[in-house]
């Protein structure tokens, strides 16, 4: 066992107390020469996937990334540090439990280290030193985690060193800073770009987010030994943006699994278990303990909400020092896979994501998306647009699902509860596309395209990577992929599907407008995407009353079609080739 040593530092677990719900704004700390510096030079998008048809890199496997990202949390402590300390001192006093292979600091609620060390005991012997705090008038409940708070032994014996660091932002960049980025940047091509780099998630917030779901896999343990707890949505299908929310899966298939080679004769054991009417009721019966347990013991846990009633049950929370609100939930497979699925997508070629974080920023800054339940599209409805239209082109940038289910062999089978789920999951094996549109003609035209969709008799279909009729008569009908019988965009309505219409064809319209007479970009005055962002001339005429015959919506289709039929070349993609029409 490691000794205690370096005596001005000494451990105390953080112990679970009520407080109102805060979300800070994380700033990450980090020594320049540090690995979480060296990390950040490096900097991917999230589950480290480099993506872009034109890398020769082998890719990873989502299974692959979620095993290793899962072990690193295993073997990483959060530690909530004096405002002023060493670091230099701070690392000595750590490395005596062990070699440490990352670390860095973060702002949440005060300052916050996250260290990782090489093996997981030495998580075990910090844990052996580490004693409960004595709170005076208060008691504190002994729960042994990995979140630690420091003290200082002799405050006066510490010399004064802030932690004067490189600060990183948590959080995605404001909106002014966000604006002066597209407007100095050279291209449409670089600001999409500019815009992916500035807004996903970092190698550190990763690192956070595994962490939390390894801090609530410590709780939900006490109770189901061997479960898990695994991160799905946007935090690993790298489609995530900083600041997004953090989904949880509490996977508890790996209880009471046995190996046919350790039986013998002809005896089997099995558990004594309780039994209850439906799986339903089970799934119910586990979030509310596990609910109970992180609001009564669980340390940084506030604000938790136990919604058992909705079609998926879950648990919501705050966890204060990642600063993530979070919903867990369990017999939630088939979201997994959709996180799964998407990954693969966003692999594939590097177009998909820089076009599904402009489309989605812009659908945000112009109100078609909210955080609030309601009549709005949704960022996985609109990131389903964008494969589907990537699948429409000539050739196309992304294969269809069936196509990827024709190409998985016997260990890519997969069937979630009678829903066929099968893909493959070798990236390797998918064959490159050989398109080579640019950004600029793939946002003008994804515009172009859905502002002349006919939604009124047809449905997106990424399984098939074609319109088909639709099923129902909601006027926004896109299919889940897997739960087929299903429409992910239920909740449209037909006023807020008009304002996306009209939003895509005035952005078509603008785009191609500055083809005509293109700014400059100085920096001066907005250009490119950074026009897009700006508020709607269709917004403003909306909101008064329409006393032309023709809604704006129809003058810039009309304008539009102009300004095409009046071009004798039409569009052309790099190669000076004419692009497939998108007319629905």
């Amino acid at each position: 066992m490691a000794a205690l040593g370096v005596g001005l530092l000494t451990l105390l677990p953080v112990c679970a107390r009520r407080s109102p719900v805060l979300r800070p704004s994380h700033r990450l700390l980090s020594r320049p020469g540090t690995v979480a510096a060296d990390v950040r030079r490096e900097e991917q998008s999230s589950g480290s996937v480099e993506t872009g048809s034109e890398d020769q890199t082998p890719k990873k496997r989502f299974s692959e990334v979620q095993k290793e990202r899962r072990e690193q949390a295993q073997r990483t402590v959060l530690i909530h540090c004096p405002s002023k300390i060493s670091e230099k001192k701070f690392l000595k006093y750590l490395s005596q439990h062990g070699p440490i292979h990352n670390h860095f600091f973060y702002e949440s609620f005060g300052l916050y280290a996250v260290v990782e060390f090489c093996q997981k005991e030495s998580v075990a012997s910090l844990q052996s030193v580490t004693r409960t705090p004595g709170l005076g008038t208060e008691a504190a409940i002994p729960f042994r985690s990995r979140c630690f708070s420091l003290k200082l032994r002799s405050p006066s014996g510490q010399p004064s060193e802030p932690a004067r660091v490189p600060c990183n932002s948590q959080s995605p960049p404001s909106s002014k800073k966000l604006f002066e980025l597209l407007c100095y940047a050279e291209s449409i091509d670089d600001q999409l770009d500019t815009l992916l780099k500035a807004s996903q998630l970092t190698e550190e917030n990763t690192r956070l987010r595994y962490l939390t779901c390894s801090l609530i896999e410590d709780v939900a343990g006490a109770y189901f030994p061997d479960c898990a707890v695994r991160p799905f949505g946007s935090s690993v299908n790298s489609f995530g943006k900083l600041g997004c929310d953090l989904d949880m899966f509490l996977d508890l298939d790996e209880i009471g699994k046995f190996s046919a080679h350790k039986t013998s004769g002809n005896f089997l054991m099995e558990f004594q278990v309780k039994n209850v009417p439906s799986e339903r009721i089970a799934t119910q019966k586990i979030l509310s303990v596990i609910g109970e347990c992180l609001d009564q013991f669980g340390p940084g846990c506030v604000g938790v909400q136990k919604i058992l009633n909705a079609r998926c049950p879950l648990v919501r929370f705050s966890h204060q020092a990642s600063g993530f609100q979070c919903d867990l939930t369990t017999n939630n497979r088939i979201a997994l896979k959709s996180s799964e699925l998407l990954y693969i997508y966003g692999a594939l070629d590097s177009r998909v994501r820089a076009l599904v974080f402009s489309v989605r920023c812009w659908a945000r800054a112009h109100s078609l998306t909210s955080s609030i339940p309601g009549a709005w599209i949704t960022n996985f409805s609109l990131t389903m647009m964008v494969i589907f239209f990537l699948q429409r082109r000539s050739p196309p940038i992304l294969p269809t699902l069936d196509y990827l289910e024709n190409l998985a062999d016997a260990e890519d089978k997969c069937i979630i509860e009678g829903h066929n789920c099968t893909f493959i999951c070798d990236l390797n094996r998918i064959k490159p596309s050989e398109n080579t549109e640019t950004l600029e003609l793939l946002l003008k035209e994804f515009f172009e395209y859905f502002g002349n969709f006919a939604f009124n008799k047809n449905s997106i279909n990424i399984r098939q990577g074609r319109e088909q009729n639709k099923p129902e008569s909601s006027p926004l009908h896109i299919q889940n992929p897997f739960e087929t019988s299903l429409n992910i965009s239920k909740n449209v309505t037909q006023s807020q599907l008009q304002k996306f219409v009209d939003l895509a064809r005035e952005s078509a319209w603008i785009l191609h407008q500055q083809d005509k007479d293109r700014p400059s970009p100085s920096g001066n005055q907005p250009w490119g995407l950074a026009t897009l962002l700006l508020p709607s001339v269709t917004n403003s005429l909306s909101l008064a009353k329409k006393k032309r015959k023709k809604p704006a919506s129809e003058r810039i289709k009309n304008l539009l079609e102009s300004i095409k039929s009046s071009g004798a070349e039409g569009p052309t993609d790099t190669n000076g080739k004419r692009t497939v029409s998108t007319q629905a």
